[in-house]
Parts: C-alpha cells; structure tokens; sequence
C-alpha cells in the first residue's frame, strides 16, 4: 500500500490505493504520465528535479524582509518550507507541474470604465480553481502510483511550494516581468498544480525567459506595482487590495481601482503571448458565469451575508466575504460618477461592517457632496470606530 497525500485548501486528504512493484526506470512512463495529464484536462505537463530552484529561497526572503507582501502573514509563518521541495519533504526526488487553461472567451479589459458593471479577474469568474485543479490532480496521482510506485504529495496553491519557479524550471513556460507564468502556447492564462514524487523522473528542459524588451505588462499596471522588471510590490497590487487586503483600501489607490471589484488581469491580458492561447483549450469549468462576467454593483451593493454566499457558492470569491465584497463595490461606485448609487451608499454608512461604512463615506464623497456635508455634520461624533471616523474627517477631495 502506498500512501497518496493531496494538499488542497482546508483540509488534507489520503488515499491508500495499491502499486506496483516495479519502481525501477521505465523510458515510456513520462510520455504515459503526460498523456494522462492530458486526457485530464492539463494543457501542460512537465518535470523538474526536486533541487532546479536554489534560488527562489533567498530572492523569497529577501521579499519578505522589504515587506512587499503586505499584510500576507502566512508567507512569512511558514517560509523556512518555502523555495525547493525539499526543505517541505526531504525525501522528494522530482516535481510534476501541471497547467489548466482558463484563457478567456472575451477580452478582459472590455469592460473598463464601465458605470454600472464591476469587473472580475477572469479565473474567478467559473469555478472555484481549487476543486476543479485538485480533482484532476488526484486521479494524475493514483495513475502514477499504480503504474510505478513510491510516495507523492500533492498540492494545489495553499501550501507553500514555489509553483511559478518549479513551473519554469520544468518547461513549462517562464516567469514574466509581471511575475507570473507565461507560456508560448497558453499566454498568461494557466493555473498550476504540483505532484511530489519520490520517483527519480525525466526531467524536462527549462524554455527560457522570451519576454525581450517587451514591458507591456508594466506599463498596464494602473497602480505601478511593479518597482522593477520581475519584481512585484503586493501592497500596491489591486489583485492583493481587493482580495487579501481585510481592511481599508489606501486612499493612494482607490481612484486607480475603478471598477475592479475582485483582482485584476490587466498586466496578463497586455502580454503578447496570449495571442497563442485558444480559448478553446480552457478547461469547461472555468466558462464564465453570466451573473459574474458582467457583475450589476447594485445588486451586489444589496447583499447581506446570506444573500452573498449563495451568489458566489462554488466560486474563489466566496473566501473573501460579503465585507470586503461590498468595500470593493463601493470603491467602484465612487469610481463610477453615476448619482443612481447615492441612496445605496448613504444606506450603507448605517452597516454593522466598519470596513463597509468606511468606503461608503468615501464613495459618498465621491458621488454627492451636499449629502455627503449633511451625513458628515449627523454621524462624524457619533461614530464608534476609529477608522470610519478618520474618514469622515478627511477634508474635501474633489473626484
């Protein structure tokens, strides 16, 4: 019996399944392997040594000592596992990376500057990535072990393995100036899984890095969160402000969000190598969901906490909460110069959520001014929260 150990968000899962006993080399099982990635629905499937990425530790360390990870806590907690595989399990031998599709059917930026409407990072918008990746990545591991034995770890996002630097490092594509991964045939549009084997498998070769002198990616960003080529400061990317940012959102930034209200696809959706990436190939799972492809904010502005779990049930949005949802629709209402939202925002100055009634006196502000003085002489004193107060007292700021 060999023992199958799947790490997936919330929970740790094993699977005793039999293997066989012939551990040993076997020239064909990578060209089967890899077959059966595909039969899966991986656009991508390629291998690294367990020791390809000495440097992702140190360069990992050295961004977390500038503190560009924000308030990302859990990186810092457990990044002595963070870098090569085995520093997290000594007794790994190779790393399996897998690529799934989820190239969209549109343009992503189609919706910019649109009034009524919020946008959503495209590989949120189907699916939850995290059940669809991990279930195929459990049938790839039971398929590996029966056919060849040893021990495998499997993990989709949560744990803190290095998937971009093992991705690059297994020819899958390379790690772009906007840091994420680019791939010549499937653009920037992969999410990525890691199988653990003890098995001494055949490594690929890495593809280079093929971003030239290109800097589209860069120069999209609306927040410049990119001090530098391959280097990404979090605490000014929107994807980080939207989603894993739990307070308010720094006023330096709110104008620049516009109407992003859960992350951000402008610097992948610039790069050139997208134009290599079929739609078709994404895996079916992740097809948009109308309700979330062109999001209405004001119905979104109306949930209660009941109402935002059924909307987002089976989707990555859910992790965020009704709260921060809500912050983020506010922010894009101020954005958006339409006065149809003032009732909704002056509503939402009286929630039970601080981080809510803060971005609502500042979407206010934004919308009605006249509405915004009367609230601000009614509710300024009385306002038990320190942060919302510290709203209110902001002088004028003209949109």
């Amino acid at each position: 019996m060999t023992n199958v150990i799947l790490y997936a968000p919330g929970f740790l899962y094993w699977a005793a399944v039999v293997a066989r006993s012939d551990t040993g080399a076997n020239s064909g099982l990578v060209d089967r392997l890899k077959a059966e990635a595909e039969a899966l629905g991986f656009v991508a499937c390629g291998i690294a040594p367990a020791d390809a990425i000495p440097e992702a530790a140190p360069r990992l360390r050295q961004w977390l000592a500038e503190g560009a990870h924000g308030s990302m806590g859990w990186m810092e907690e457990r990044s002595h596992q963070r870098g090569a595989a085995p520093a997290l399990w000594p007794e790994v031998r190779s790393v399996v990376m897998l690529g799934m599709s989820y190239a969209p059917p549109e343009n992503p930026l189609r919706l910019a500057g649109e009034r009524d409407v919020g946008r959503i990072s495209v590989y949120a918008q189907g699916a939850d990535y995290h059940d669809v990746v991990k279930r195929a990545l459990k049938h790839l591991a039971r398929w590996l072990v029966a056919e060849a034995g040893g021990d495998v770890k499997v993990f989709v996002d949560t744990a803190p393995v290095m998937e971009k630097p093992y991705a690059a490092a297994a020819g899958l594509g390379w790690q772009g100036k906007h840091t994420n991964l680019v791939s010549r045939a499937e653009g920037s549009w992969l999410l990525l899984g890691a199988i653990m084997t003890t098995l001494d498998l055949e490594p690929d070769l890495p593809s280079g890095d093929r971003c030239g002198s290109c800097d589209a990616c860069q120069r999209a960003c609306p927040t410049e969160a990119f001090p530098s080529p391959y280097r990404l400061d979090a605490r000014r990317c929107i994807s980080y402000l939207t989603i894993e940012n739990k307070g308010p959102i720094p006023h330096a930034f709110r104008a620049a969000i516009g109407n992003r209200i859960y992350g951000c696809d402008d610097c992948l959706a610039v790069c050139p190598w997208n134009k290599f990436a079929a739609a078709a190939a994404a895996n079916k799972a992740f097809a948009p969901r109308a309700e979330l492809a062109v999001p209405q904010i004001a119905d979104l502005l109306a949930l209660d906490d009941a109402g935002f779990r059924q909307v987002f049930a089976g989707s990555p949005i859910k992790r965020i909460g009704r709260d921060r949802m809500v912050r983020n629709c506010l922010i894009a209402a101020g954005n958006s110069g339409d006065a149809g939202f003032v009732a909704q925002v002056a509503a939402l100055l009286d929630d039970p959520a601080p981080v809510v009634r803060g971005a609502a006196v500042w979407a206010l502000e934004r919308l009605d001014v006249a509405r915004w003085t009367a609230e601000r002489s009614a509710r300024a004193l009385a306002e038990p929260d320190e942060m919302v107060q510290a709203e209110w007292r902001r002088p004028f700021a003209p949109g």
